[in-house]
């Protein structure tokens, strides 16, 4: 039987080779790789968004497990041995031909300007606090919605607040501090927009 390709960031295989990646969070991970992406302008919210796709199918693949110990956030993996059924095929500038598949539509086909344009720091700045505004919106969701589930649980099953109760007021901590990270980014936008 033809084993299965399994097509992967060269980038990031030699990065997991490397001593000291053999269990990593999606942060460790994602700042280890952005390191590497030397002479290239990008948001660190794709690079999130890229690393952690790849987490997903290497999780898929059986290449990767999630440490016993299970978290909302910074969760830990192990890496394994690579699949015996899957054939590994590296290919390079997997992260620069994610962001052209998901920005295609807006682009025209020019070559790539290499510092013809000055950049200009606050709309990069903008750009920047947009995309975290995005992700901290959504990680402020989240944790609400647990919280909202923990305090329904208990309301329904009271005697399991011994066990459950920590878990809620750390689900409810977190969505208060979220609600202060994104207050203080959207502040930052409207002093942006007014500074204009």
């Amino acid at each position: 039987m033809k084993s299965a390709s399994f097509i992967f960031d060269r980038r990031l295989y030699e990065l997991l080779q490397e001593e000291g990646h053999t269990q990593f969070t999606t942060r460790d991970l994602r700042d280890a790789y952005a390191k590497r992406l030397e002479r290239m302008t990008f948001r660190l919210g794709d690079v999130r968004r890229y690393v952690y796709e790849q987490i997903r199918r290497m999780l898929r693949a059986g290449w990767l497990v999630p440490d016993e110990e299970r978290r909302s956030r910074g969760q830990v993996y192990h890496l394994q041995p690579f699949p015996e059924h899957l054939l590994l095929e590296l290919v390079d500038g997997g992260f620069e031909n994610s962001l052209k598949t998901v920005r295609e539509p807006e682009q025209e086909p020019s070559a790539p300007k290499l510092g013809s344009v000055p950049p200009n720091p606050a709309s990069d700045a903008e750009q920047h606090l947009e995309t975290l505004l995005k992700e901290i919106r959504l990680d402020f969701l989240s944790a609400m919605g647990e919280a909202e589930r923990f305090k329904q649980l208990l309301d329904e099953m009271p005697h399991l607040r011994d066990k459950v109760e920590d878990e809620y007021l750390e689900a409810r901590d977190r969505s208060s501090r979220l609600l202060g990270h994104l207050r203080a980014v959207e502040k930052t936008l409207k002093t942006l927009a007014s500074a204009r």
